[in-house]
This record gives C-alpha cells, structure tokens and sequence, in this order.
C-alpha cells in the first residue's frame, strides 16, 4: 500500500462533485456566461435588480416610521436618523470585502451568504428593546444587504457585452429605483396600522423571497469562479498523495483569509486614478442629494403648515421614484445610441466592422442635461417648501430631481464597470464606498442644518455645488479612457 502511494497509484477516487447548493439550481452552469439566452440573462438581470432593491427597500421603509420610532424610544429626530445614517455608512465600507470575496470566489456564493445574514439582522432589528441595539442591528443589516449594490454591476457585466451594457444596466437599476418608488408607500401604510417594527418584518419578507429566487434560479456567473471550481475539482480528483491535502487545505485558508483582510485596503489605491475618482465623486454628490431630499421629505412635510400622516408621507416619495425609473428604462437606451454614435463619428471600428466603444463616448449630452435638471429642481423644491406653498408643487418638482439625478447616477455606474476592465465590482464597490460615506455624513446632518439654515439655502447651497460640479463631466469626456493601476 506504501508503495502505491509513494508512485501515486492509490488516491482518492471520488469524481468532481457538485455543493449541493449548486445541484438545486434549476438552470445550468456555463464557463462564460455572455452564452446564455436573452431570455435567460434577462431572467438573472431581473432576479439580481429585485435584489439590489433590498437596501434601498430598507432605508426608504424606514423613512415614514421615523418619527414614530423617535416617540416609541424617546430620542430626538437627530439620534433617530442614526438608524438610517449608519446603515448607509454600513452600505460605504462592507461592499468592498463583498466585492474581493466575489472576485475571488464568485458572485453567488455572495449574495446566499450576504442575504442568509440580512434575514438575520432585520429580524432581531425588528424585536429590538432600544435604540442602542435598534441602531446596531441596522448597521449590520445594511452591510448584508449591500452586496449586491456592488457585485450586481459585476453579474451585468459577466452577462452582457458592452454594446449592450448600457441598455441591461438601465433595467438593473430599475430594482434600486422601484424600492424607493414603492417602500415608502408600504412603511406608511405599515406604520399606520402596526406600528414602526412592521417595517422590518416587511423588509425581511421581500428579502427572503428574493433569497428563494437566487437559491433556485441564478447560476455562477464569474467565468474565473467557474473555472476554479472545476479546476479544484480536477486538482482533487488527480491528487497523488493524500497527505498533500491537508498542507494545501491550510495554505488555501491563510492565502483566502490575507486577501479578505488586505485586499479591499488596496482597492482604495485605485481612487488615485482621476479618472475613477472624479466618476466616484461625482455618483457620490448626486446620492448624498437623493438622500438629502428623502429626509427633508419627512422633516418638512410632517410639520406645520403641511402635518401629513406616515401613509401621506409614504406618497410624497412616489414622483421621485417615477423619475429614476423613467430614467433606468430610457437613460440605458440613450446612452448606448450615444455611445455608437460618437464610436461611428471617431471612425472607431474593429476587423469585423464593429464599432469600438470608449468609457469618455458616455459622456456627452446625455450627461451634461441632466446636470443642469437635478439641481435646478432641488433649487426649487428648497424655496417652494420655505415659502410654504401648496404641496404639489414642490413634490411634483421631485420628478426632475430623480430623473437627472438616476441619468447621471446610472452613466457614472455603468461607465465604472469600463473604466476598471474586468473588475467590475470592485470599481462599483469604491463608489459605494465614497457615496455611501457622503451619505452617511448627509444623513447626520440634514436635520440640524435644515434647523439652522432652513430648506431654501440648504437646498440653494446643493444645487450650486452640483452644478460646480458638473465640471467632472468635461474632464472626464477627456481623460477617462486612461486604465488606472492599484
């Protein structure tokens, strides 16, 4: 026996197995996955857009409910907005270890994890006994459901080609958009019959049917993930010396557990390429605006001379989530034709007469109108609603608001995943990173500066910081195509 071992002639002789959490899929597995049918990769596209409405499904919920929450623990509407604060602040650092391990080890062992611990961590934020452990278990929660803020763009990527892309990434981001639409609605109508806990009983159903869905209906689709997996398989199976196992079992951990803990670090090296900075700085201003508007929302239109109820409240939020949806189904579109155009106009083609596409062919009108729409429109929301005029002006103005913001949101989302070839999530994770954070911050300090200033020159001081900012499109028009290194 000795011997056959030392000749390499007795070993182990189990075939390459399935995890059976791989086995219960209904839809096989491909090495690339741009091979799959439309109708299949509109399936997965679907299924990942219903999931990436989880996190922002879990921050709008909550918006209604704030003040009740603030009654219930007796803390002031500051400590309150905590609980929406640091899940955003959650939302800004967890994605980059996500990002990493999906880059590593694929993207759907990330999301079963990442929504096996949302589940979790909303269902004990739902019988918290204080704000303490209310905010906390929010925080977590909104780590986990993050996931696919930043490894969704990745799954696109993997399935679509870049001529496409941008049209695919629109009906992505229709999920982020139809949270926003959809779960104030439901939190005020929640809070208003069962109170502010209801939320997050809500927030955990949609999460596990969404979990259900990803279990049974979407496949790996990380060509480097696939073929690792058959790779270790083989490994396994050709493994001469059994005892060989176990030293490379150790090495393999210590080699995953370095990269989890210094990986995402060196991610951050890459914010030092102008181009992905200023698309980061530039997503993440037009975020920390939507956030903004949403808490001043709540705070405005729940006080004198408006006082709505939470289910009203719920309502007001709907105008600007028909304008980010308007924009995910028509801004993809929009930009593609805009893309072809300038590629054709370059004279840019490859051997087979295609045209060739650059990350700077994105930013042309498409991206300079809706700069100039969102801040104009928060320029009018902020005096409307000082000057106390009739709702439906300042609601209604919203629309505009979330139509520029979610053009220029999208772009910058999509044109990240170009920017950064081949890790797509990565990029996507920084911009969660550094909008997340902005938005945090905003989220602190919108109610004591709406309390100091005011919403006319709140509201006055964004749109002239957007609109100085649109300067990023210029230069990015120029000098994006530049790949940058860690």
């Amino acid at each position: 026996m000795d011997e056959k071992l030392a000749e390499g002639t007795c070993q182990p002789t189990a075939a390459p197995r399935r995890r059976l959490i791989d086995r219960i899929l209904l839809i096989g597995t491909k090495e690339d996955a741009k091979l799959y049918k439309d109708g299949e990769k509109w399936l997965f596209t679907a299924i990942v857009s219903l999931a990436a409405a989880v996190a922002p499904l879990g921050s709008a919920m909550l918006m209604p409910a704030l003040p009740g929450i603030a009654s219930y623990f007796q803390v002031s509407g500051t400590v309150a907005n905590l609980s929406v604060a640091l899940y955003a602040l959650s939302m800004a650092i967890i994605p980059l270890w996500w990002s990493v391990l999906s880059e590593a080890y694929g993207r759907r062992p990330i999301y079963l994890i990442s929504f096996t611990l949302f589940l979790v961590w909303n269902s004990v934020a739902a019988v918290s006994t204080s704000i303490e452990m209310f905010i906390i278990m929010r925080f977590l929660a909104g780590g986990a459901s993050a996931s696919v803020a930043a490894v969704g763009a990745g799954t696109v990527a993997d399935l679509w080609e870049v001529k496409r892309r941008g049209t695919a990434m629109g009906y992505f981001f229709l999920g982020p958009m139809l949270g926003p639409l959809v779960s104030p609605i439901i939190g005020g109508i929640l809070t208003q019959r069962f109170g502010w806990r209801s939320t997050q009983w809500g927030a955990v159903v949609y999460g596990g049917l969404v979990w259900l869905s990803m279990i049974f209906l979407l496949p790996e689709t990380s060509s480097k993930a696939v073929k690792g997996k058959e790779q270790a398989s083989t490994d396994n199976s050709n493994s001469g010396n059994v005892q060989d196992v176990p030293e490379s079992c150790v090495s393999r951990f210590f080699k995953a557990l370095g990269r989890m803990l210094v990986e995402p670090f060196r991610l951050v090296g890459y914010l030092r390429s102008p181009p992905l900075f200023m698309t980061c700085y530039y997503a993440s201003i037009s975020f920390a605006c939507y956030y903004i508007l949403n808490l001043a929302i709540q705070r405005t239109f729940s006080r004198d001379p408006y006082s709505f109820r939470a289910i009203i409240l719920g309502l007001l939020y709907i105008p600007s989530a028909l304008g980010s949806i308007v924009a995910s189904v028509v801004g993809g579109r929009w930009t593609d034709y805009v893309m072809r155009r300038e590629a054709k106009t370059a004279g840019r083609f490859d051997e087979s007469g295609n045209p060739q596409f650059r990350p700077s062919d994105r930013m042309c009108e498409n991206a300079w109108i809706p700069a100039f729409v969102f801040p104009a429109a928060l320029l009018v929301f902020g005096w409307t609603t000082h000057e106390g005029i009739f709702w439906f002006a300042p609601i209604v103005v919203t629309f505009f608001f979330g139509l520029g913001n979610s053009l220029i949101f999208n772009t910058a989302t999509t044109m990240l995943t170009e920017i950064l070839p081949g890790k797509a999530s990565n990029a996507v994770a920084l911009n969660n990173l550094m909008r997340n954070t902005l938005s945090c911050a905003a989220a602190v300090a919108t109610d004591p500066l709406l309390g100091a200033i005011g919403t006319q020159w709140l509201f006055t001081g964004l749109a002239v910081i957007c609109w100085a900012s649109s300067g990023v499109i210029w230069a990015l028009k120029r000098h994006s195509d530049k790949a940058p290194s860690a």
